[in-house]
């Protein structure tokens, strides 16, 4: 896991090839200003999703404690105060279910060992062994993910 600002995003393009696009696109875009919904960054390698809405309770949020084979998650808060969990994938020993290769993700019961906030312009970028459970707060949290394909 990584937690940084974007204004030093420029020193993990270099971790994965296709960090230098994602970080760009963020660059390039009026963050505040997108809209709601799903789109395609570079085709099936980077996608973006856009979510505005009230953050829950931390029981609501580790009820879906997740993590993905496929994807690198690089999630933005762009507006608004984000808790997140966090567990290394490695330590956890209680999955819930099985992978789901069609929606990527794999749960788990156990519970995040930190918590951690993110607010306006911070980000965190989760890798296939980071367990996290996102969107814990009050009021509205408006977040971009860019899921960036292994």
């Amino acid at each position: 896991m990584i937690l940084d600002s974007l204004s030093s995003a420029s020193k993990y393009a270099a971790l994965n090839p296709l960090f230098a696009k994602a970080f760009a696109y963020i660059a390039s875009v009026d963050l505040a200003s997108l809209e709601v919904g799903k789109f395609e960054i570079d085709g099936d390698n980077l996608r973006g999703i856009v979510s505005d809405k009230n953050g829950m309770t931390a029981a609501e949020s580790t009820a879906k404690f997740e993590c993905h084979n496929a994807h690198i998650d690089i999630q933005v808060c762009i507006r608004g105060k984000e808790t997140m969990g966090w567990k290394p994938r490695g330590t956890c020993v209680a999955p819930r279910g099985e992978y789901n290769p069609d929606k990527d993700v794999l749960f788990y019961e156990d519970a995040p060992d930190m918590f951690f906030g993110l607010t306006d312009n911070q980000f965190t970028i989760f890798y296939p062994e980071d367990v996290h459970a996102p969107m814990i707060g009050e009021g509205a949290i408006k977040k971009l993910v860019i899921k960036v394909k292994i």
